[in-house]
């Protein structure tokens, strides 16, 4: 079997989408011969879109055994979705959760609709191919397929003088305290500020509260120009473009007296230094909030948090409830539930030593249960069923 993806959310850029095409072409080249279209930066993004049919019809012609062709997102997918000049193709594409519910009349009504064309929709969680459905997608067409994570991050050993070099660099001292980590960018959906501000107060005992991702901590001027816009405009570019919607907010509350010493936001921090973390990190939380137009297609940095040996508390929320399985490898909570959030995260600071088995037990499931290799072997058995049905 020959297989032709098509990507432009590719290494050297960064993102969980990115890794999951990356890890998807890299495992799918142990079952099949695999050719590649993907925007690696090099060339100008409008110009890759504008040519990819013209690519597509030079691959077919050099590689003729072609027979599947795999659009990673719907954008990619949306933008190819009336190309003509390769109906012998098998088409595929993956959605993720804003994929299939990013607002919009044209797109909702007429774009989206338009993917029951493909012959194969993967989504990425069951609640991804739910919303799928609700809005139009034929049922029959889409299948779930959840992303794998690294297994190895299991041979990642902890540096043992981990908390002496943290405290050089950044000045926080971590010997005695229940660490509580969340990872990802400052948007709305992911909670932070409202985890702070409602969460945080509540806690007891020796904890801190690290935030790791991107994070400008001077209002920037491109903040003031987006103020400007009007308010159903400026809602469909933040999403369109993971905009950080969240980051003033956060920036605020880390002003304020009562948060300085508990909760300090560490911006981007290398791989290795980000791994060391999350193996220092005693419970990982993931406070998703529902936001309208909005959702986590899955739970990523859950699986690689778990895979590191923290117990991850999660909002029982999206696509995230396909990663975390309550007291399995994580506890779900009811997204904005703040007394349940502290509730559950002060039985915990009190004792963590207590989670030690479950951690352990969690860190298991989550290796039989996620994986890039298993992954790459659901989709090559869907491609399979499809060349087959031909």
């Amino acid at each position: 079997m020959e297989i032709l993806f098509v990507s432009h959310k590719y290494p050297p850029a960064t993102g969980g989408m990115e890794k999951q095409s990356f890890e998807l072409i890299t495992g799918m080249r142990c079952f099949a011969a695999v050719h590649t279209i993907v925007y690696t930066g090099q060339e100008n993004r409008i110009l890759f879109f504008l040519s990819l049919e013209k690519k597509i019809q030079a691959m077919c012609r050099t590689f003729p055994g072609i027979s599947i062709i795999h659009f990673n997102d719907a954008l990619i997918a949306s933008f190819c979705i009336r190309h003509k000049s390769y109906p012998h193709l098998k088409r595929v594409v993956t959605v993720h959760g804003l994929d299939v519910v990013f607002p919009g009349k044209i797109y909702q009504k007429c774009i989206l609709p338009a993917f029951n064309r493909f012959d194969l929709i993967v989504a990425v969680s069951q609640a991804t191919k739910a919303a799928g459905v609700e809005r139009g997608i034929d049922a029959k067409k889409i299948v779930v397929i959840n992303n794998g994570v690294d297994h190895a991050l299991l041979d990642e050993e902890q540096d043992i003088h981990f908390t002496e070099s943290f405290k050089r660099k950044y000045g926080i001292d971590l010997k005695g305290k229940t660490i509580l980590t969340a990872l990802g960018r400052p948007v709305k959906r992911k909670g932070f500020s409202w985890f702070i501000q409602n969460v945080v107060p509540q806690l007891n005992g020796n904890f801190v509260f690290l935030i790791v991702g991107p994070f400008d901590k001077n209002r920037l001027w491109r903040d003031r120009i987006f103020d400007l816009i009007p308010t159903g405009i400026r809602s469909k570019i933040e999403l369109f473009l993971g905009y950080p919607t969240d980051e003033n907010p956060l920036r605020n509350l880390l002003l304020q007296k009562q948060f300085r010493e508990n909760v300090i936001h560490l911006g981007k921090l290398p791989f290795q230094e980000l791994v060391q973390l999350l193996r220092a990190t005693d419970a990982f939380v993931m406070p998703n909030i529902r936001v309208e137009n909005d959702m986590e297609g899955f739970g990523l940095v859950c699986l690689e948090a778990s895979l590191c040996g923290s117990w991850v508390f999660a909002s029982k929320i999206d696509g995230i409830t396909d990663a975390v399985q309550d007291d399995k490898n994580g506890t779900l909570i009811l997204p904005e539930n703040s007394a349940e959030w502290a509730s559950s995260l002060n039985h915990f600071i009190t004792d963590p030593s207590g989670f030690e088995q479950r951690i352990n037990g969690g860190k298991t499931y989550t290796k039989n249960n996620f994986g890039w290799e298993k992954m790459a072997f659901s989709y090559f058995g869907h491609f399979c069923k499809l060349v087959e049905a031909d």
